[in-house]
């Protein structure tokens, strides 16, 4: 399985009401990508204040490492992740991936 998380530098503009329907989009992926097994969003909670700024962020479990490579490339998941870079301070500077193996 693999952990894929994605925090986010998201824009001060992108309201709450931006941010519930931008985590609503992604969640929808799971019904049209097939190997994603679980997706969790929120904001961060970590008392160190370590974030750099990243303070959203969300996590996809899949089933194996080529679901997650189907899904990079799944038009589905391009739209999506267009939409989650013009929301973000400094488009893909303001996006910090980091995949797990688990």
């Amino acid at each position: 399985m693999i952990l894929h998380c994605v925090f986010l530098r998201l824009k001060t503009a992108v309201t709450t009401e931006d941010k519930e329907s931008l985590f609503a989009a992604i969640v929808a992926l799971k019904q049209v990508i097939p190997g994603i097994l679980d997706i969790k969003y929120g904001p961060n909670v970590s008392p160190e204040g370590l974030d750099g700024g990243f303070v959203d962020g969300f996590a996809v479990t899949f089933e194996s490492a080529a679901a997650r490579d189907a899904y990079l490339i799944h038009p589905e998941h391009v739209i999506v992740g267009e939409r989650i870079a013009s929301s973000t301070d400094g488009g893909l500077a303001g996006i910090l991936v980091f995949d797990l193996n688990l």
